[in-house]
């Protein structure tokens, strides 16, 4: 019987929230923000919140530092409902990105920190024995883990445990993952339409997917914001299904690790692709009508509410 449903594998940091900023800065001048805001930060960890709100079991494998930010992850993990007995504390600062708003644009600065130290040598074994499913994010944030990401998903592969992948955007742009080689043990890709696009080298949509419809373990899951999701089997069967759209959006911060969380919730409990995506895309939508990636995701029976409120839509967890 396996502990947890999901073990979320990722990156790890705090958000220092920069609002009502003077002006943008200057080298050798000194400006003021009016407001500042210190929270959990990473893509990952909002996945991994989101789905133990959810109703999910959930234990986060992640590499912070011995430091205060290191303990601000850990506590906030933990008010979540999310197990944290798989962190790893190294010798390496917490990863931290200063996020400056100006108005609807915005300026992020990241240290990785811990996040780009971590590798499959650092993460206890005992978890590849009690998880039922791994979700593995931001590979391209994390040089350890993407190193060992073949090794990690062939122990997946023996124990029986199925996966899903959502390597985010490149920050440097290069892309360098062997998809021909790692899809064929991932159970679910989950990339959005830009990075599907990046990742292959192409120009649209259609022959991104093309490119890598061969190589898929058993679907992939394409996010395309307000135009909704596209599933597509490795069969070639497809389902686009329309975003439930928020008209009074608060911010879409983490819209798509909300996506995520609710597509795994429903993917771990055995529900159909179909339906998996469905919850996808209400969870997406959830996540819009309050400030940031975890705010709406109080609780579930409150998810319900809203997704019936405001979407006229019963969740199916």
């Amino acid at each position: 019987m396996n502990q947890y449903q999901i073990a979320a594998i990722g990156e790890l940091n705090v958000d220092i929230i920069l609002n009502r900023i003077d002006s943008q800065p200057e080298i050798g001048k000194e400006k003021f923000a009016k407001d500042m805001t210190v929270t959990l930060g990473s893509s990952t960890a909002i996945f991994a919140a989101n789905a133990a709100a959810l109703g999910s079991s959930v234990c986060f494998v992640g590499m912070v530092g011995r430091d205060a930010f290191g303990t601000l992850v850990r506590k906030s993990l933990e008010a979540k409902g999310v197990d944290t007995r798989f962190l790893i504390e190294g010798e390496t600062p917490t990863g931290a990105t200063i996020c400056m708003n100006y108005g609807e644009d915005r300026a992020n600065l990241t240290y990785q920190g811990a996040m780009d130290v971590m590798g499959l040598d650092d993460i206890n074994p005992a978890v590849f024995d009690e998880a039922k499913h791994i979700h593995l994010s931001s590979l391209f944030m994390q040089s350890g883990l993407l190193r060992d990401i073949h090794r990690i998903l062939e122990i997946a592969e023996e124990k029986g445990i199925t996966v899903s992948l959502d390597t985010q955007w490149d920050p440097a742009e290069t892309w360098k993952l062997d998809y021909k080689t790692v899809l064929p043990k991932v159970t679910v890709f989950m990339p959005n339409e830009k990075e599907l696009q990046a990742l292959t080298g192409k120009n649209d949509l259609e022959s991104a997917i093309a490119e890598v419809q061969p190589y898929l373990g058993r679907a992939m899951l394409v996010k395309c914001g307000s135009k909704g999701s596209l599933l597509v089997w490795k069969t070639g069967k497809r389902v686009m299904l329309p975003a439930f759209l928020n008209r009074d959006v608060v911010d879409a911060i983490g819209a798509g690790d909300s996506f995520n969380a609710g597509f795994i919730s429903a993917f771990v409990k055995g529900l159909p692709l179909e339906d998996c995506q469905e919850t996808g895309n209400l969870t997406g939508a959830v996540n819009t009508t309050a400030a940031g990636g975890t705010g709406a995701f109080t609780s579930l029976e409150d998810v319900r509410t809203i997704c019936r409120e405001k979407f006229g839509k019963e969740i199916k967890l």
